[in-house]
């Protein structure tokens, strides 16, 4: 299964492959061989970079994106946990727990790399969601590299835990804060997870 949007990008690829290959067929020219191989694997990139497996959700309150997490912290009365995403990690972010969205914004500037401390001030995407132990955010944010956030829901819409929020193109970070008197982390930087199944926080109170 592909992300939405997936068909654009693997079917343009794919045309130019298929017109290649009956040219290479045709001329046999050395050139576009070469030509052929790099956009093969321009649609093999994509098909990876672009792949949406469903998952069951796990218990708790789960990760919203795949990747390493790369800081818990609390923040007054919330815990921040902050997973970051690199280029083979499945791109598509989840709802964390059942919520309805309250609201999406879009703030800050620049494309510093995601892992460094002041990519908090990067171009990034908030979702404030609505849930049964409190305010809820799930907070996109880009990197040197992805620079595209492309949001699956808008405000008002419901979804249960592990469903599908938002995408990251090509990679960054994604944090989810949740509040410090209804969860607690049960997860350690340098640790893998996996969107909507790995658990993060345990529900408490």
């Amino acid at each position: 299964m592909f992300a939405p949007g997936a068909s654009r990008y693997l079917g343009a690829s794919l045309i130019a492959v298929v017109i290649l290959g009956a040219l290479v067929a045709l001329i046999a020219w050395g050139p576009l061989w070469v030509l052929l191989a790099a956009v093969a694997a321009g649609w093999i990139f994509f098909a990876v970079f672009l792949r949406d497996p469903d998952r069951v959700a796990g218990e708790g309150i789960v990760s919203a994106a795949d990747g390493r997490v790369r800081e818990v912290v609390r923040e007054g009365a919330r815990w921040r946990i902050s997973v970051f995403m690199n280029v083979t990690n499945v791109h598509v972010n989840r709802f964390p727990v059942d919520g309805r969205v309250e609201s999406v914004t879009t703030s800050g500037e620049g494309f510093r790399p995601a892992y460094r401390v002041d990519a908090a001030h990067n171009l990034q995407r908030s979702y404030v969601l609505a849930t049964a132990i409190g305010t809820v955010e799930v907070v996109q944010m880009t990197g040197l590299v992805a620079r595209r956030l492309v949001s699956l829901v808008e405000v008002g819409a419901e979804r249960p835990k592990g469903s599908r929020l938002g995408m990251i193109v090509l990679g960054s970070r994604v944090d989810v804060l949740v509040p410090a008197d209804r969860a607690l982390p049960s997860v350690e930087v340098g640790e893998t997870v996996r969107a909507g199944a790995s658990t993060i926080a345990q529900v408490i109170g």
